[in-house]
């Protein structure tokens, strides 16, 4: 598919952004900090058509951040792009939160930890198997920082949660992994890993797009606050 255009929304984390692929080049809006992303995405996405001067209907797929992340963001990018493919008729592409961090990352192994709250970390372990292409090894989980495993071998540990705790990341490092913890989703890499997607046809339907929550409990009951010695 030569020329394909694709628009893609990341808002999986509370720094969201949306891109706009055309034949491999990118540009690419953040959310402004401080507002919902409900509130700004489709604006941005006003931007981004415009100046690249296309109209909804010219594009040809929409790859959204499915998640793991958080919840509300992740019914936000789910939302707009259902509602965007069904008005102009176009296929969705889903592409993994952390699988979008790997490629950011740029490294052969990669362990992809994302910051979960209530003291817990998204990880999954990933391997370069083309440019644009990346293979998950194992399961995704959602794991306390203490008990996530370290994969054989040496890569990038990338991601938030790196910082959030500070022992994993000295854990990790100890194992000889190269450091990455500002690497977050964004839009122009959920872009890079949809395009050889589209052009093999994995595209859904907007009907059966959905996000991969992995974890479904999202707070925590007050019994449990006062146990850990919060507030009701």
């Amino acid at each position: 598919m030569a020329g394909m255009r694709i628009l893609a929304l990341e808002t999986s984390t509370e720094h969201g952004s949306c891109a706009l692929w055309c034949a491999g080049e990118v540009l690419q809006r953040a959310c402004p900090a401080g507002q919902a992303h409900s509130e700004t995405l489709l604006p941005l996405l006003a931007e981004l058509l415009a100046e690249g001067q296309l109209s909804l209907p010219q594009i040809d797929a929409i790859a959204f951040g499915c998640g793991p992340g958080a919840f509300t963001g992740l019914r936000v990018a789910c939302g707009v792009a259902q509602g965007l493919a069904v008005a102009a008729d176009l296929p969705l592409l889903p592409v993994v939160s952390l699988e979008a961090m790997a490629a950011a990352s740029g490294a052969e192994s990669v362990l992809s930890l994302l910051d979960a709250r209530m003291h817990e970390v998204y990880c999954a372990h990933y391997r370069r198997v083309a440019a644009d292409d990346y293979q998950l090894i194992g399961d995704i989980h959602v794991l306390p920082p203490q008990a996530v495993g370290l994969p054989a071998g040496t890569g990038a540990a990338c991601g938030n949660a790196l910082r959030a705790y500070p022992e994993l990341q000295q854990r990790i490092a100890q194992q000889g992994w190269a450091m990455q913890p500002d690497i977050l989703p964004e839009a122009r890499w959920l872009a890079h890993l949809a395009a050889p997607r589209l052009r093999a046809g994995a595209g859904i339907d907007a009907a059966d797009a959905a996000p991969l929550y992995v974890r479904d409990k999202v707070a925590k009951t007050v019994a449990e606050r006062l146990r850990e010695g919060g507030k009701a």
